[in-house]
């Protein structure tokens, strides 16, 4: 009974201070959002903290972010997807499709971003559906949808398409300019946002007198994003 009893407050003990560390880590890495989106309100502030703790749940069941990477949320997902709100703000009434979202990335941070903005994340692994499901449903997001299906399948229209390098750049224009609505709202013509890595110039070269290419550490210093790219083609 006593060798229970220790081995029990041993666990409790443990989980406490693994909450406490999770709690002191996430504090410092929401500092890296609030350094370059100071404006958030308390509702967005709310949201974006807690998605450390549920990512950190949710990719114990379901791998929908590498688990040596878990600790990088802020950084490496999260910041990286925002990095397509230093390209565009989005107009009230927009509508966005997310494609290949896994876990929801970009699409969950863009939401919670842009709470008047209307998205739709589509990815064609159902577990990262319901991981996507769980995260927004619990940080109370009403202006995201997520749907388990292919972009062929994907048949409604979109001011914009966004998405982090989950095929190449021809390729995914071929596939989703069927969705980008001529209906135009926002400062840049309507088309498609990516997020990729490396050397871009051969992907970009049959779009080379229309695409915009930015360097995603314009807008952010840290190390991480000095080989990071966003690719906008107008369609």
């Amino acid at each position: 009974m006593k060798f229970q009893f220790e081995i029990k407050q041993i666990n409790y003990i443990y989980s406490v201070s693994s909450k406490k560390h999770i709690t002191l880590r996430q504090n410092k890495l929401m500092e890296q959002i609030l350094k370059y989106f100071p404006h958030l309100s308390e509702l967005q502030k709310s949201q974006f903290a807690a998605l450390y703790n549920l990512y950190f749940d949710w990719n114990a069941k379901i791998n929908v972010i590498s688990r040596k990477d878990i600790e990088n949320l802020y950084e490496h997902h999260v910041l990286h997807s925002l990095a397509i709100a230093e390209i565009i703000h989005f107009q009230p009434g927009t509508k966005v499709l997310d494609v290949g979202t896994g876990g929801g990335f970009p699409g969950i941070p863009l939401a919670i971003l842009f709470p008047e903005t209307n998205f739709v994340l589509i990815d064609s692994i159902g577990k990262k559906i319901k991981v996507g499901n769980e995260v927004s449903s619990a940080i109370g997001l009403n202006n995201i949808k997520l749907k388990h299906l292919r972009v062929q399948e994907e048949k409604d229209k979109f001011d914009f398409v966004v998405s982090r390098a989950v095929m190449p750049l021809g390729d995914l224009i071929t596939l989703v300019k069927k969705n980008v609505s001529s209906k135009q709202k926002n400062a840049l013509p309507n088309g498609l946002i990516c997020l990729k890595g490396g050397e871009l110039q051969h992907e970009i070269q049959p779009y080379k007198n229309i695409a915009e290419l930015y360097n995603v550490s314009d807008f952010y210093h840290e190390e991480y994003f000095q080989t990071k790219k966003a690719v906008y083609v107008p369609i």
